[in-house]
């Protein structure tokens, strides 16, 4: 039995991304946070604290806005492994692994995350189907943006 049921506030989440360039460019593309809102539009903006952390908007299709601050926890290019601790309206983490794959890059995003923001948490349960096509409408768009960001960089 799922836990949202008895966790109604918490999700956790997998997309996994075939991407046409190699894991080190995929990787250097998604280590790069501050560079999400040019390829990823539901990313609005992502703002600097200092070498390891950073605050991010969010806002997909519904009509809300998330802030987390992110926390550097991995970053190990040898083993394709981006992983953040997030606090605010989200809490909980986020990790992208990357390697290859046939005509490139397998980019797998998991993400475990309890809502903080209280107007979500009010709607928790009857909400529950509309949060999760949200993000995954998020996850779509943002595969599409990073496949242009990819083919864009590789004609310059």
């Amino acid at each position: 039995m799922p836990d949202w049921p008895r966790r109604p506030h918490h999700y956790r989440f997998r997309s996994v991304w075939l991407l046409p360039a190699p894991p080190a460019v995929v990787y250097a593309v998604l280590a790069d946070a501050e560079a999400y809102p040019r390829w990823w539009p539901q990313v609005r903006e992502v703002t600097p604290l200092d070498d390891r952390s950073g605050t991010a908007r969010f806002r997909s299709l519904l009509p809300y806005d998330l802030r987390v601050v992110a926390a550097e926890r991995v970053r190990d290019p040898g083993a394709g492994v981006l992983e953040i601790a997030m606090r605010g309206d989200l809490a909980g983490w986020a990790r992208w692994t990357v390697g290859p794959a046939p005509g490139g890059s397998r980019a797998v995003f998991d993400q475990e995350v309890e809502v903080r923001k209280p107007l979500l948490r009010r709607f928790a349960l009857v909400g529950r189907p509309l949060f999760t096509a949200n993000h995954a409408l998020m996850m779509r768009s943002g595969r599409r943006g990073l496949v242009a960001w990819l083919a864009a960089a590789e004609r310059i």
